[in-house]
């Protein structure tokens, strides 16, 4: 007997294709998708996962949180933020100190080399977030930042970004 073959166009691999017309969740979530995905090539160029790169700049940008709070404004279950934490350790770019006043309670803290890993990585992210967005003016990437954040708001639901 004969092998069927049948061929797949590279369109229809790739699944629905946002349009002008589709919904805003959709279109959101492939921006999304695509800047995570960019952001995380840069990571990677630079030994990190997209994940260590956002647990380093969360840790840069919000000081003294302890890996309970860091898990919670990340959405990290425990386990999950532990072994980030344990492979950013092991390679000198975090370290855990004891609370004051409660040795059971841990507070992660970016190192000199974790910084400026994460800086590195901050940059080339910034070149290529701005390399997508050429095509728009500062105008209008100012109202979309402004519109995201209207959208996003101060819930205490933060989310995933990983």
């Amino acid at each position: 007997m004969g092998e069927i073959v049948m061929t797949v166009s590279d369109e229809e691999a790739a699944g629905p294709q946002p349009s002008l017309d589709s919904e805003l969740t959709w279109l959101l979530h492939r921006a999304a998708q695509h800047m995570h995905n960019v952001t995380g090539e840069q990571a990677e160029k630079h030994g990190l996962t997209l994940r260590e790169y956002i647990v380093l700049s969360a840790l840069d940008k919000t000081p003294g949180l302890t890996q309970g709070e860091l898990g919670k404004s990340l959405s990290l279950d425990k386990s999950t933020l532990m072994s980030q934490l344990d492979r950013l350790e092991r390679r000198d770019l975090v370290v855990r100190r004891n609370a004051p006043g409660d040795r059971r309670i841990r507070i992660p803290e970016i190192t000199e080399s974790g910084e400026a890993l994460r800086a590195t990585v901050a940059e080339a992210s910034a070149a290529v977030e701005a390399a997508v967005l050429d095509d728009f003016s500062q105008d209008n990437i100012a109202s979309l930042r402004q519109m995201l954040f209207a959208i996003i708001g101060d819930s205490e639901d933060r989310g995933s970004c990983l």
